[in-house]
């Protein structure tokens, strides 16, 4: 990269990223409420999940720290102390967080974590983009960060693959952004990308040009694991760069962990199309991000 980027650049690329993705997240949710049905927008306001929230820890660990270096246990710090259990956590992920705010050392809850294999769920990868779009002037500190940020959490080698994927998919999307140029996003990942079968998901997306196709090839999610939501979130943004409410319109159009994968989706084309990319309305119905978040921006 040709660029110099300063910490209120950083945190500016960061904040539209999180825009994308809380917005992605807290529209997909809204389609798991009886009623609601694709192509209808629901009624505001629209509550964000457990994505949006762990994301907004990210923001605030990245904020409030080194510039180049994610501080790991102010990190998981953030994480036990907010995280709200109604927000849609999994089973696993409330009894690794409980633990870390009850005084547990991360690295022991994370790779206790079912059974003493570590997650492979994709929570690491959801709230990533913001970590990508911090460090737009540099893929591979996105993927050695991305992976640092996944530890706190998922020690198995597919959670922490996911991880660096949305993570360097977000930098590579900001830093086209910045130099108005095209960019190869599923190219620029997989050069990034530890073996895994995340990154076969991810090769295998370079092939598929239709939307139904790549749905049923690779995934949306259902399993809620990095290898099964990632490639096709990945797929999505790179068809999508430049449209923000056409990613996260064909996320949800797709089925399975929809506030999940268009989360992903939204966070990486919001680092590209910048938040003014995201449709006014939609973000104003988006509940508001949490107050602690937005502080830590402001300094």
């Amino acid at each position: 990269m040709a660029f110099t980027l300063f910490p209120d650049s950083r945190a500016a690329l960061a904040a539209d990223s999180l825009a994308g993705l809380s917005v992605g997240d807290a529209l997909g949710a809204q389609y798991f409420v009886p009623g609601h049905r694709p192509g209808v927008l629901p009624e505001p306001p629209w509550p964000w999940t457990d994505d949006t929230e762990e994301a907004c820890c990210l923001v605030a660990a990245m904020t409030a720290g080194d510039e180049t270096h994610l501080d790991a246990d102010r990190f998981a710090d953030l994480l036990g102390r907010h995280f709200d259990p109604y927000r849609g956590y999994g089973p696993g992920a409330v009894v690794m967080l409980r633990q870390i705010r009850e005084g547990t050392p991360w690295p022991i809850a994370a790779a206790a974590a079912f059974d003493g294999q570590g997650s492979a769920g994709n929570g690491a990868a959801m709230r990533a983009a913001p970590l990508g779009a911090w460090h737009a002037d540099s893929p591979a500190r996105a993927a050695e960060q991305g992976a640092r940020a996944a530890e706190v959490t998922h020690a198995h080698p597919e959670g922490i693959a996911g991880g660096v994927a949305v993570a360097v998919a977000a930098a590579v999307a900001a830093a086209a952004r910045l130099e108005q140029r095209p960019v190869d996003l599923l190219g620029a990942v997989l050069a990034h990308t530890p073996q895994s079968r995340v990154r076969d998901g991810l090769a295998a997306a370079t092939r598929i040009a239709d939307p139904v196709v790549a749905a049923y090839e690779l995934g949306t999610g259902t399993r809620a694991m990095a290898q099964d939501s990632v490639p096709f979130a990945l797929w999505v943004a790179a068809h999508h760069l430049g449209d923000y409410p056409g990613a996260v319109t064909a996320c949800i159009a797709a089925g399975g962990d929809m506030d999940t994968t268009a989360a992903m989706a939204g966070g990486v084309v919001a680092a590209y199309t910048g938040a003014g990319g995201i449709p006014r309305e939609w973000a104003g119905a988006r509940e508001p991000l949490p107050g602690w978040v937005t502080a830590s921006r402001e300094g």
